[in-house]
């Protein structure tokens, strides 16, 4: 049993880091299955749902911005994808991990680079990852439909600085991103841009 290990939300402003592992029958093919990225938001929707129904096991993993903030962003994402292979109802004999950075978990394993292009079972954590934390962010759009998380997903849009200028920070907002100049955080910097004009 191989599952494929992929995360969404690592880079944005606001939200979770969510991840996902999945578990393909032997041999599945579907050509649609890609790269969450390369895939229309339409499309996705609908290859979620026929990955949830097709997979032998999906797991899911969401950790919150508060976690992020505490423990880091690289740890709080391997935090995700244990929490999404513990989701699996099938353990996994074996684990193919999206990137570099192998998980600290007891599963044999490989990290692919770009393997979420390599792996159909990668690509498809990538899409349910991808699904799963855009449909977190609609939520929290209905609390803060300021930020227009809806559109951006909790990424660092020019509509959305701009928000953290007027409106400050909300709750889901990362405080320990950092520009690499200052050391501020991000989320701080453009405060105090908007404190300075």
């Amino acid at each position: 049993m191989v599952a494929g290990v992929d995360e969404a939300g690592r880079g944005p402003l606001a939200g979770p880091v969510v991840a996902a592992a999945v578990i393909l029958p032997r041999g599945y093919k579907n050509p649609d299955i890609k790269d969450s990225k390369q895939v229309t938001s339409r499309k996705r929707s609908v290859l979620y749902d026929l990955i949830r129904e097709e997979a032998l096991s999906v797991g899911v993993g969401v950790i919150e911005s508060s976690v992020i903030d505490r423990v880091n962003i690289l740890q709080a994402t391997f935090m995700a994808m244990k929490d999404a292979l513990t989701e699996l109802s099938i353990p996994p004999d074996f684990i193919l991990v999206d990137g570099n950075q192998r998980i600290p978990v007891a599963i044999s394993q490989k990290t692919v680079v770009k393997g979420d292009c390599r792996s159909i079972s990668i690509a498809a954590a990538s899409i349910v990852a991808k699904v799963s934390r855009d449909r977190i962010m609609e939520m929290y759009h209905r609390q803060f439909p300021q930020y227009d998380f809806l559109k951006n997903k909790g990424y660092g849009t020019a509509r959305h600085r701009s928000a953290l200028l007027q409106y400050g920070p909300c709750k889901i907002h990362r405080r320990s991103f950092h520009c690499n100049k200052t050391g501020k955080s991000i989320v701080n910097a453009e405060l105090d841009l908007g404190l300075h004009d």
